[in-house]
């Protein structure tokens, strides 16, 4: 432990004791194990699995130990050692496009939310007909509980965790907020005012009781409280979202003591917060093995999107950030890590997308995947658990014929795109568009993919990656070979080219018209203090 839990905690969760003392206090119980007959071993193949899915914000490629980065993760170095490194993983390059595709098992072209995320006065969510992860898992018969950042929409309850199948909900409904006063302020455009008011909820009511605490460490009691005090009669679905590490940078100073050799102060930030998430998963992960669950529980890491540099995080040597379609903004760490999988301690090189825990995770509740509306994930856990090849071959990233870039580099750092010397003729698709799409060792961008420089290793003078060249409409790399992105071979592969073209026209074809309304002035949260539901 970096850091004592703070003592004003020890009175928050009065049922536990203090978050050092976790893994002495906690009663151990026989565990059970092993699901189908297909997957595990056959004399328990009636038992349902607990699932613990802990996803990161803003986690980058390089701030994870195992991935050589200055930054120590030494429980995320062990529980991934013990499991399955995913390291051809894909995710979004923004909060809630990630969040509504784990959800959904969709991509977001199909749920109308393929552009930006939802902002605090816009009046949408989800769509109300789409049947969640948390819904299918009650469906199986688990007890669903989620514990942190919701960011899938608020305007009106019916868009409440709690009302799309979570049984129990511990956090904040938006996407960012101060980690101590759980505060969040948001410009309303139709009121031109700014305004600044609490955004943390204990199911469906506001919860004002926690000024002062540091989110990470409320988060993790409350999943560590979640755990201990569960029925094990019935199997356990946990969605733990934490706000690490996305910005602001707070974190209590002890955690930053072992990074006083890092220079660049944000950084340093950046990387204490870091270490108290990698607390927390470690906290969490003793009381699954204390209470008994842990030799039937698959725990999954994943993060949501690519780190953001304008804040610390690093996604070297992968090219761009958050915001952007490079592998920077989209491939994401992840892996999984579990007593039932068959073949622990590998990497795994498998096409993986964050649409894919859908249908893997009911798959294993031995949950209904039959739906009335077509899943774009698919069950990846023979790829995951027994290093099968995974059957997905493809993915779309995304297409967003509205995309304006949050996080631009500045005209110096990235250039306007200049025109090609092939015209794509054979194509249907407008290749101005914001798009990109992976197909076996192929990816394809079109349009603007966000900011596309090559960021340095974090303090490391004797690192220069170049400025990028000036964008091409349509660029093509192999990220196989080239996962820096750094080699753009359009001209030399026509023929793919165009196929990948052909494949953006099918799926746009298909796409929902995008649901992107303009903020409600009834959003005001100055008559009650509070961030909710207004509509």
């Amino acid at each position: 432990m970096l850091c004592p839990f703070p003592r004003s905690l020890t009175s928050v969760f009065t049922t536990l004791k203090p978050f050092a003392s976790v893994t002495t206090t906690m009663a151990g119980t026989l565990a059970v194990c092993f699901l189908f007959w297909w997957s595990f071993p056959s004399a328990a193949a009636s038992q349902q699995p607990n699932i613990v899915f802990i996803l990161a914000d803003d986690f980058g490629w390089n701030d994870v130990g195992y991935h050589a980065s200055e930054i120590l993760t030494p429980n995320l170095d062990k529980l991934s050692a013990q499991g399955v490194r995913l390291e051809n993983y894909y995710v979004q390059p923004l909060c809630t496009p990630s969040r509504n595709q784990l959800m959904t098992g969709r991509y977001q072209i199909h749920t109308g939310m393929q552009h930006q995320l939802i902002w605090p006065c816009q009046p949408y969510c989800v769509p109300l007909d789409e049947r969640l992860l948390p819904q299918l898992m009650k469906e199986a018969g688990y007890v669903t509980h989620m514990v942190g950042k919701w960011h899938l929409g608020m305007y009106k309850k019916d868009c409440l965790p709690t009302r799309r199948g979570f049984d129990t909900y511990f956090g904040y409904l938006m996407g960012s907020e101060d980690y101590y006063t759980h505060h969040r302020c948001s410009f309303i455009t139709p009121l031109n005012l700014t305004r600044c008011a609490l955004d943390f909820r204990d199911r469906e009511e506001v919860a004002a009781g926690y000024s002062g605490n540091y989110s990470t460490e409320l988060f993790s009691q409350r999943a560590v409280d979640l755990v201990t005090h569960h029925d094990q009669d019935k199997p356990l679905f946990l969605y733990v979202a934490l706000q690490s590490v996305h910005a602001p940078l707070q974190v209590p100073a002890c955690y930053t003591a072992p990074y006083s050799f890092i220079q660049d102060p944000n950084r340093r930030l950046y990387a204490g917060m870091v270490s108290a998430m990698d607390e927390a998963v470690g906290n969490i992960t003793s009381a699954l093995q204390q209470s008994g669950l842990w030799n039937n529980t698959v725990l999954i890491f994943s993060t949501d999107n690519g780190g953001q540099t304008l804040f610390g995080g690093s996604n070297w040597p992968l090219r761009g950030r958050k915001c952007s379609l490079w592998e920077g903004g989209v491939r994401g760490v992840g892996f999984v890590t579990s007593p039932l999988l068959e073949k622990p301690g590998t990497v795994s090189q498998e096409l993986i997308h964050v649409s894919d825990w859908l249908p893997t995770l009911v798959h294993l509740a031995g949950g209904n995947l039959t739906f009335s509306k077509s899943l774009d994930g698919f069950n990846v856990w023979n790829a995951i658990s027994k290093g099968f090849a995974s059957p997905r071959l493809e993915l779309l990233h995304n297409i967003d014929p509205l995309y304006v870039d949050l996080a631009p580099c500045g005209a110096s750092q990235s250039p306007a795109p200049r025109v090609s010397s092939i015209t794509w003729s054979n194509s249907s698709f407008n290749v101005s568009v914001h798009a990109a799409i992976r197909s076996s060792n192929w990816k394809l961008l079109t349009g603007n993919p966000g900011c596309g420089r090559w960021f340095p290793r974090p303090d490391d003078n004797s690192t220069h990656p170049g400025e990028p060249e000036p964008l091409k409409p349509v660029m093509l790399f192999d990220v196989e070979t080239d996962p820096e992105e750094r080699n753009e071979v359009s001209q030399r592969f026509p023929a793919v080219v165009e196929y990948l073209l052909t494949r953006l026209h099918h799926y746009q074809r298909s796409a929902k018209p995008i649901n992107f309304p303009d903020e409600d002035p009834r959003c005001d949260p100055g008559p009650t203090g509070a961030w909710g539901p207004w509509a």
